[in-house]
């Protein structure tokens, strides 16, 4: 398909189909505004479009480590180098560019997610989706030199509004979260201290106090992996 085609709801569910045979969904999207900074399309002018590709709680795990298994074992940021693979074989495949939320300069992949999906912050600073709790991520977006026939975002519940308690602001030993924000040095130094081997192998306690969304939480085995990534250890 060459880039100047327009992108019908057949290509739609035909990305779907690539990105769900490596465990990625489709998360949205919408038409940049007039005026907007946006990032060139293919042809080399501002984008019109963008779709966001990301997943819904481990689902690119299996996928992702029979990839891993075939790499050196000093892979510098697998599950990211994995991720740019795969999209971009596919956006090549559908006359997109892809970008990425570790590409420089960064793109406001939090705001296009918001913007996509209507979703709001959850305390922890992650997006709270109403079926996915804080089990689900971005793994990159596509753009496109025309506009795309995606529905757009409504306003789904914020679960946040209707928790009362907060446990997500009273499990972790440090109290990295709070109304102050993200004590990111605090977390850093617990979770690689002697006292942090609960998080190391089964992922920040704060998320996993969250009631919602328990049918997506990510396997120990994942948030040990994404917590040694944080981490560095």
């Amino acid at each position: 398909m060459s880039s100047h085609h327009r992108v019908d709801d057949r290509h739609l569910k035909n990305i779907s189909s690539e990105l769900a045979a490596h465990g990625l969904i489709l998360r949205g999207g919408f038409a940049f505004g007039g005026g907007e900074a946006v990032p060139e399309s293919p042809e080399g002018r501002p984008a019109k479009s963008v779709l966001l590709v990301g997943q819904a709680g481990a689902a690119p795990w299996p996928h992702f480590m029979a990839w891993r298994r075939r790499q050196p074992q000093n892979l510098q940021n697998p599950l990211d180098t994995w991720s740019r693979e795969v999209i971009d074989g596919i956006s090549a495949r559908f006359g997109a560019s892809a970008v990425y939320p570790s590409d420089k300069p960064y793109q406001p992949f939090q705001q296009w997610a918001m913007r996509a999906e209507g979703l709001k912050p959850s305390p922890l600073g992650i997006l709270m989706h109403p079926q996915y709790g804080l089990w689900h991520a971005y793994r990159g977006a596509l753009l496109f030199a025309d506009e795309i026939p995606i529905q757009g975002a409504h306003d789904p519940i914020h679960l946040c509004d209707l928790c009362v308690g907060k446990p997500c602001l009273k499990s972790c030993p440090v109290d990295a979260y709070s109304a102050d924000g993200f004590a990111y040095q605090s977390c850093l130094a617990h979770a690689r201290g002697p006292q942090g081997g609960p998080c190391r192998t089964g992922g920040c306690l704060d998320r996993n106090a969250c009631p919602y969304g328990a049918d997506y939480r990510y396997p120990a085995e994942v948030q040990a992996f994404h917590m040694a990534s944080f981490a560095g250890v």
